[in-house]
C-alpha cells in the first residue's frame, strides 16, 4: 500500500516541501530510500525499524520503498526519521493515512522518543506558504514553529510530540490537545541585558562618539590602540546602543540560528542583536560559511548584529580577504557541486588592533617597540581594499589615570541608544520617501543615493577634494566619508551635510593618514 505525507528539506536558510512516498509490498524484505538522500537518511533504516518495534508496533518483513520527491533536491539530516516512520505505519494501515495536509519532522531515538532537529522555523514559514493545515514537530521545536505561524496568521496548528506513539495517537484522533501557541509580542517586552554599559567605561569620549556614529548609520569601525586601552570593552558595549530588532529582522536572524542549531531551547525567537566574536585562528570556512554540508558562518550568524574581530592583523590574510564580498553585498554565496546557497550577511564589522606587533607603538621612553620594518609587515596583513570597506578608523589611546579614578558619571547606553534610534528613524523615513527598497541606513547607500542625499556646498566639495589629494584616498574612501558625514548630520538634526560634519567625517580615516610616524 502507498502513503504520502509532507516533510521538508533545508536549502540555505529556507525550506522546500518534500513529499514522502512510502510503499510496502510483498517480496524479498528490504528497505530502500531514493530521492538523493544523504548518509544520515540512508542510515535511518535501523533507527526507524527499531523505534517502530520498541513502540509496540508489529513490523512484518516486507519490501519497503521510500521516495523523497522532488528527486533533484539533495535531502540532508535526520528530520526525515519521523515522517518516514509515520508513512510506513500508514502503509501498514496502523495510522490514518489521510494526512496529506500535515507536515511532519523529527529525529527518532531507538526507544521511539523524538529528538529536536534543526530548521523548524523556516520549515513552518514554508508550510504557511504551502497552505499546510497542521505541523507535527518535536516538542523542543514546537515554540519555534509556532512563532512562524503567529507571524503569518495562517491558522496552521502546531503540535509538539515526544514519542512515536504520541504522534500515532494524534494522527488517529485518539488524543485531543490544543495546538502550541506563542505570544510573540510578549517576547519583545522585556528589556535585554547587555554585558557592558557605556556608563561603565571610563574616559574614551572620542571613541564613544565614534561608536555612536557607527551605530546610528550602521557603519563598519576599526579601533587602533595599545593593549588595555578598552577596545574590547567598547566593542562589547556597542550592542547596547543599537536599535532593538524589528520583528522581520528578528525572524530572519532566528532562521539562521535555527538552521545552524544554535537556537536556545527556551528562546524560540532572537530578540537581541547577535554579537559574534570569533578567535583569530578561525578558518575561512568557519568565518564565511560552507563546508561539506553547507552551514552558515560567523558572518551570517552576525546578520543584523555585530561581527567583532579582535586582534585583526592576527587573522590570516585569506580569512580577511573573504570578508570583502559580504561587506559589499551583505550576503554570502556558497557554491557546491549540487547546489548554490546564499546566506544573508548584513552585519556591522567592528575590528580592533594594536598599532604595533609588540602592542603599544612606543615604550615609556618614547622609543618604538618594534622596528619600522616589523610594524609595516604587521600592518600589511590588512589590505587596502579591506580598509576601504571600513567606514570609520579611530585611535583609542591609553586611558589617563585622571579619567580612570574620576567619580564623574558617564552617559549610559540607554541615553545614547535614544539618539541612535532617532537618527535611524530619520534615515528610514528618508529612504522610504525616496522609494529605496532594501536601504535602511546610511551605510547601505549606493553611488546614486550618495549623490542625492550627501550633496555638498562648493566650499565643502573643495575641502573634500583637498583631503583626497593630501591623503591619496580612493573613490571608495570618498564615498565612505560622505556616508559618515551624512550620519553625523542626522545625529545633529541637520537637513544637509555641512562643513563641520564633513571635517569630522574626514577625521575618521586614521589609516589613510600618516598615523604611524616613526
Amino acid at each position: 500500500m502507498l502513503s504520502r505525507l509532507a516533510a521538508a528539506s533545508l536549502v540555505g536558510i529556507d525550506a522546500v516541501k518534500v513529499d514522502v512516498e512510502t510503499n510496502v509490498s510483498g517480496g524479498i524484505p528490504s528497505f530502500t530510500v531514493v530521492g538523493l538522500p544523504d548518509n544520515a537518511i540512508r542510515e535511518s533504516r535501523e533507527r526507524i525499524l527499531t523505534a517502530i518495534r520498541n513502540s509496540g508496533f508489529d513490523m512484518p518483513p516486507k519490501k519497503v520503498t521510500v521516495n523523497l520527491a522532488p528527486a533533484d533536491i539533495k535531502k540532508e539530516g535526520t528530520a526525515f526519521d519521523l515522517p518516514v516512520a509515520v508513512g510506513l505505519l500508514g502503509s501498514l494501515k496502523l495510522v490514518d493515512h489521510h494526512f496529506g495536509d500535515t507536515l511532519i519532522m523529527g529525529e527518532l531515538a531507538l526507544d521511539g522518543s523524538i529528538r529536536r532537529v534543526n530548521g523548524a522555523l523556516p520549515v513552518a514559514i514554508m508550510a504557511s506558504r504551502e497552505k499546510i493545515r497542521r505541523i507535527i514537530v518535536p516538542l523542543g521545536n514546537a515554540a519555534e514553529a509556532a512563532v512562524a505561524v503567529s507571524a503569518s496568521n495562517s491558522g496552521i496548528e502546531v503540535f509538539g510530540v515526544e514519542t512515536l506513539n504520541e504522534t500515532v495517537a494524534l494522527l488517529n484522533g485518539k488524543e485531543s490537545r490544543p495546538p502550541v501557541e506563542v505570544n510573540v509580542a510578549e517576547l519583545f517586552t522585556s528589556e535585554p541585558e547587555y554585558p557592558v554599559d557605556f556608563a561603565d567605561i571610563k574616559g574614551q569620549q572620542a571613541a564613544k562618539k565614534a561608536l555612536e556614529i557607527a551605530a546610528a548609520g550602521g557603519h563598519n569601525l576599526l579601533m587602533i590602540g595599545p593593549p588595555g586601552s578598552g577596545k574590547t570593552m567598547l566593542a562589547k558595549a556597542l550592542p547596547g546602543i543599537l536599535p532593538p530588532l524589528g520583528f522581520e529582522e528578528s525572524l530572519e536572524t532566528t532562521k539562521i540560528y535555527s538552521v545552524a542549531s544554535l537556537l536556545e531551547k527556551d528562546r524560540p525567537l532572537m530578540v537581541t542583536r547577535p554579537f559574534r566574536n570569533p578567535h583569530h585562528t578561525t578558518s575561512n570556512v568557519a568565518l564565511i560559511g560552507g563546508g561539506t554540508t553547507a552551514k552558515p558562518g560567523e558572518v551570517s550568524l552576525a546578520h543584523n548584529g555585530i561581527l567583532f574581530l579582535d586582534e585583526l592583523p592576527e587573522f590570516s590574510r585569506s580569512a580577511l580577504e573573504v570578508l570583502r564580498q559580504p561587506l559589499e553585498d551583505r550576503e554570502v554565496t556558497v557554491s557546491r557541486i549540487s547546489v548554490t546557497t546564499r546566506y544573508p550577511a548584513g552585519f556591522m564589522l567592528v575590528a580592533a588592533m594594536n598599532p604595533s606587533p609588540a602592542g603599544a607603538l612606543k615604550d615609556r621612553d618614547g622609543n618604538l617597540t618594534a622596528s619600522p620594518r616589523e610594524i609595516q609587515r604587521y600592518l600589511s596583513k590588512i589590505s587596502g581594499p579591506l580598509l576601504d570597506r571600513i567606514d570609520i578608523h579611530i585611535d583609542v589611546p591609553k586611558v589617563e589615570n585622571t579619567d580612570l579614578f574620576s567619580a564623574a558619571a558617564s552617559e549610559s547606553s540607554r541615553d545614547i541608544r535614544l539618539r541612535v534610534i532617532r537618527a535611524r528613524e530619520v534615515q528610514r523615513e528618508r529612504f522610504a520617501a525616496a522609494s529605496c527598497t532594501g536601504v535602511y541606513t546610511n551605510a547601505q547607500m549606493g553611488t546614486k543615493l550618495i549623490r542625492k542625499f550627501c550633496a555638498l556646498s562648493p566650499e565643502s566639495s573643495q575641502k573634500l577634494m583637498d583631503a583626497m589629494n593630501l591623503l591619496n584616498l580612493s573613490a571608495r574612501a570618498h564615498d565612505r566619508i560622505l556616508k559618515v558625514s551624512r550620519t553625523i548630520a542626522d545625529l545633529d538634526g541637520s537637513e544637509s551635510v555641512e562643513m563641520r560634519h564633513l571635517v569630522q567625517g574626514i577625521q575618521y580615516r586614521n589609516l589613510d593618514r600618516d598615523f604611524w610616524s616613526f
